[in-house]
């Protein structure tokens, strides 16, 4: 059962949530539902306990009923909040996405009928229209994927791994992009990206072959690099790393952390776990505050270099405790073609985050000074 602690309307932390029909099942043997909240579990064929047990208090986000059950359980003064008809997500939904469930149908009819780009299409017509309705299920489905990934990185060790979209396959960058993630993952970390293709695929397909002899890295490595891009075909990029995993099945996990707002970049597959987020600020957010035990940069652009400050500025603060471990990768990139280091040591100096910044130049001293840091320290 999920262990996410949430409060109730008295302002009481509780642990009653059930977001899989299992866990439903065993909290029926124990005779009550009052109080729990239900999220997205199929409740057609389990009239019979609705029916029979303890609803009073008890919340069912997005659960099918049969209708004498909704009527029963509403009686008792639960909450009922029906799914939303064709919908290309789930708003109420309880777990993490795959990479298998964000791409299903892509083999039969390409990357535009899989989930991920019918939720894009979705976001991109809602957004336009200004739809009220809309843009709370948006809020709603994020809230929801904010819990999930909380349940999920209970008591990790996470490090971020951070860096440009543009990092092609094929490439000596993006190699070690992969070796990083593989490095990391294998000394305990649970790596986390931006679920991206570049830098952030490379992070998480060495995070998904931490499990495997050495030699398949650098297999998986070749092969992907036939396919450098996600431009211009999003279904053959895709189709080469699902053919990645299927060759190489039981990888290690990592976490990808993306957003439908660029709809442009498509999830990579090989996060075991994907947290997909509609609102940007919030997955960026997310994935930095969630990074416990330290950030790595690899050269990126725009987005990367925003990422620098929007860590930065809590460690400058201290408002989420102990700064957290951030680590620059690549000297010239961040001195000279966009100079993020050296405003980061101005706005460090004389503050307890300036014993939490590193630069160094490769891929390869990115963990010993992350662990010089401190970094490995929840």
């Amino acid at each position: 059962m999920a262990h996410g602690s949430e409060l109730d309307c008295s302002g009481h932390s509780n642990d009653r949530e059930i977001e899989t029909i299992e866990e439903f099942d065993d909290v029926v043997g124990h005779g009550s539902l009052a109080g729990y909240r239900v999220q997205s579990v199929d409740l057609t064929d389990r009239t019979f306990p609705l029916l029979s047990l303890d609803c009073t208090g008890a919340v069912f986000l997005g659960c099918p009923m049969q209708h004498d059950a909704a009527v029963k359980v509403r009686a008792e003064g639960a909450l009922v909040f029906p799914p939303v008809p064709h919908l290309p997500f789930d708003p109420y939904r309880g777990l993490l996405y795959t990479a298998d469930e964000l791409f299903a149908e892509l083999a039969r009819g390409g990357y535009e009928a899989t989930p991920d780009a019918r939720a894009y299409a979705w976001f991109q017509e809602t957004k336009a229209d200004r739809d009220i309705f809309a843009s709370m299920l948006r809020a709603v489905h994020d809230d929801a994927i904010s819990d999930a990934l909380d349940e999920h990185l209970v008591g990790a060790r996470v490090v971020g791994v951070m860096g440009g979209h543009a990092m092609a396959r094929g490439t000596a960058a993006y190699e070690g992009a992969a070796r990083l993630g593989r490095a990391l993952t294998r000394s305990g970390f649970t790596v986390a990206t931006g679920g991206g293709p570049g830098a952030m695929e490379a992070a998480n397909l060495g995070a998904y072959a931490a499990p495997h002899r050495d030699e398949m890295l650098p297999e998986a490595l070749e092969l992907l690099a036939k396919t450098p891009s996600f431009v211009p075909s999003v279904s053959d990029w895709a189709g080469a790393a699902l053919d990645i995993r299927d060759r190489w099945p039981g990888g290690g996990d990592s976490v990808g952390i993306p957003t439908w707002f660029y709809g442009h970049e498509p999830p990579n597959a090989f996060a075991g776990h994907i947290a997909k987020y509609f609102a940007n600020a919030t997955r960026e957010d997310g994935l930095l505050a969630r990074s416990n035990a330290g950030v790595i940069f690899l050269p990126g652009a725009a987005g990367t270099l925003q990422e620098i400050f929007d860590n930065a500025t809590p460690n400058y603060y201290e408002s989420r405790g102990e700064p957290t471990p951030m680590v620059l990768v690549n000297t010239a990139h961040w001195t000279e073609k966009l100079p993020a280091w050296p405003l980061l040591q101005a706005l460090a100096a004389g503050r307890s985050m300036e014993s939490r910044i590193a630069l160094v130049e490769s891929v390869e001293e990115a963990p010993a000074a992350l662990a010089r840091l401190g970094g490995g320290l929840p």
